[in-house]
């Protein structure tokens, strides 16, 4: 029986200071990448001038976000082994950016990732679906985070949830607004070591009481919740709606805009590769520390003190670093996942603004006719717009459990994203049609289908029944964009597109022309 007097909720002295030190400190970077940051190049992709270690570190930073890090650990600690699903499947894509999408997006692109899906096709149309897909995914995503940073600071400080949705909102503001990419990518690197660090540390400390062996600690939570929280079916009972789940979480992950778009900061292809090896290291190593972290919540702290606290699981790490460090761990642990959300926020919202001022205002509106000073411009005008829309989001989905709903931009990002980046640079026979057909088809469906699904459907909008039983739909819309694709060239096809992709094959492979 846990018999920790929890101070969580209390404002923490020592969780203020971190998070002072910490803002801080990235803020005095964030003054000198805007010294720096004059170019669309500089405000987009840090100058090309990030290294592949550097850039793994950030990619490690930018996809270990909220959900990674409080919503995983809440899961296991509440559902058990089922929580695990996410943990495997926000890793697995990992492979598959490493071997088919790095190189050929670094090679092929310049800021976005509709750069290389509208490579040889016409533009407009490819961007103006592209930026639909990009930005839906990108909403669902700063829902996650926004949420999880409200419940954070709300916690931190006692101050009210909204209050903290807005405190959120106008740091992250800063951060792009005036350092750009690499004000980004630094807050990433340094929030990816201290969330390493921390979570480390507290996996020490719940495995030093089982005498180191992780097998005590499965054997202990089978003990007090039953065997059931060892096998599946805690969170996920049907088993097709655990493979629509595996599908968006693997293929997702190479469609999510803030990821893809890192590959841009890298000089060169090779770079590219290597920072996809360093990230899928860091990440594999922390996400096998969520585990360890999510049983030490459910065996150490309780399933009943956790949900208590919050229905959706999200504290189980912080109230587990209270049980194991007292309140200094806590404070720092609390501070660490802050930290972990403003740099993610900050990379969502540099891919937002990147879709607005690159791809639709440049490309679409201007036709490519605007100077770099007009399209920073932009951007930054768009990364305010996007702060106000995170914090509206942030309020209206209070009490959702965050990696629940990254997992929903993971299906977006699966169908609307991911089907038509691989047709373009895998087949010759891609035209414009069957390229916005796949991202419109996959879009579509994946949002209709969430909208309809027990996720939103039930829990928000409170009918009796859901009209789509699954709560994940990427096994349904992830083929249809597949499928639209390829009917959309078949039945219009472009030969102009068909003999380009032999330029294409050359500058994807060989780096001809890279910027």
């Amino acid at each position: 029986m846990n018999t920790t007097t929890f101070t969580i909720g209390q404002p923490n002295t020592v969780s203020i200071i971190f998070f002072f030190l910490f803002v801080a400190a990235t803020l005095v970077i964030t003054y000198f990448a805007a010294k720096k940051s004059k170019t669309a190049s500089d405000f987009y992709a840090a100058g090309r001038s990030v290294t592949g270690f550097q850039n793994g570190l950030a990619l490690a930073g930018d996809y270990m976000s909220a959900a990674s890090f409080l919503g995983i650990a809440g899961l296991v600690a509440l559902k058990g082994y089922d929580g695990l699903i996410y943990s495997i499947g926000f890793l697995v894509g990992w492979p598959l950016i490493m071997f088919l999408i790095a190189e050929p997006l670094r090679n092929l692109g310049k800021y976005t990732f509709a750069d290389v899906v509208a490579y040889r096709l016409r533009q407009k149309p490819i961007r103006v679906a592209a930026s639909c897909g990009s930005l839906m995914t990108v909403a669902f995503y700063l829902i996650a985070q926004m949420v999880g940073s409200g419940s954070l600071v709300n916690l931190m400080f006692g101050l009210p949830y909204e209050w903290a949705i807005i405190i959120v909102g106008v740091v992250m503001i800063m951060y792009v607004l005036f350092g750009g990419m690499l004000a980004t990518t630094w807050v990433q690197i340094i929030k990816a070591v201290l969330l390493l660090g921390g979570a480390s540390v507290m996996v020490f400390m719940v495995l030093s009481k089982f005498g180191f062996d992780p097998s005590e600690l499965l054997a202990e939570a089978s003990r007090r919740y039953g065997q059931k929280v060892l096998e599946p079916g805690g969170l996920v009972s049907n088993p097709w709606d655990a493979v629509s789940l595996g599908v968006a979480l693997m293929f997702g992950t190479a469609g999510l805009p803030h990821i893809l778009m890192r590959f841009y900061t890298v000089p060169d292809a090779e770079q590219a590769r290597k920072s996809v090896f360093y990230a899928t290291g860091f990440i594999s190593y922390f996400y096998i520390l969520t585990f360890i972290i999510g049983f030490g919540a459910m065996v150490l702290v309780g399933q009943d003190v956790i949900s208590k606290l919050d229905k959706g699981g999200n504290m189980a790490a912080l109230l587990l670093a209270e049980t194991t460090g007292g309140t200094m761990f806590l404070g720092f642990i609390a501070a660490v996942a802050f930290a972990t959300i403003l740099a993610v926020v900050a990379g969502l919202t540099l891919a937002g603004a990147a879709t607005f001022s690159h791809d639709l205002y440049v490309n679409v509106f201007k036709s490519g006719k605007t100077t770099e000073e007009q399209e920073v411009r932009m951007a930054k005008r768009a990364t305010v717009a996007l702060g106000v829309v995170a914090m509206a989001l942030g309020i209206a989905f209070k009490g959702q459990n965050v990696a629940f709903m990254v997992g929903l931009a993971f299906a977006i990002a699966a169908s609307g994203n991911f089907p038509a980046l691989l047709l373009s640079i895998l087949w010759r026979g891609m035209s414009t049609t069957g390229a916005t057909a796949s991202i419109v088809v996959g879009s579509v469906t994946a949002v209709v289908l969430i909208v309809i699904s027990p996720t939103v459907w039930v829990d928000i909008f409170h009918f009796q029944q859901a009209i789509f039983p699954w709560k994940n739909p990427a096994l349904i819309s992830m083929p249809l964009a597949f499928a639209a694709g390829w009917l959309g060239s078949v039945l219009a096809p472009e030969p102009d597109a068909t003999r380009l992709y032999e330029d294409q094959k050359v500058r994807n492979y060989l780096g001809v022309g890279v910027e």
